[in-house]
């Protein structure tokens, strides 16, 4: 919970933010630059842009608004950069191929020779 409002449920300070939000800023995804409007609106989201839901300043310098599929897309590569973003190129670090699908295919061109 929020240091703030520590009684104050996810889904409501959610809701506060979201309307403050939307009466900021312009009803278009910071990516892709889609419009909303109408029953459309919902599928535009406040998007943390340091990825904490409890940092909401009242000048909304945290959000962004990004339609469902950019803020998913954003969420993936933080994800992934969270992931994969201490290794060094070139390192042996990080998941290991066990499946080679094209293991066997020198050999099978061979054949067919």
């Amino acid at each position: 919970m929020s240091k703030n409002k520590p009684n104050v449920p996810y889904s409501q300070r959610e809701q506060g933010y979201r309307e403050k939000a939307l009466k900021m800023y312009p009803w278009v995804c910071g990516r892709c630059s889609r419009e909303f409007s109408g029953k459309r609106l919902s599928e535009l989201t406040v998007h943390h842009k340091d990825h904490n839901h409890d940092n909401n300043p009242a000048d909304g310098s945290n959000w962004e608004l990004l339609c469902l599929y950019c803020h998913d897309n954003e969420h993936s590569r933080y994800t992934d950069n969270q992931y994969f973003g201490e290794i060094k190129p070139g390192s042996d670090q990080g998941p290991k191929t066990v499946f080679k699908a094209f293991a066997g295919l020198g050999d099978l061109l061979k054949k067919s020779e």
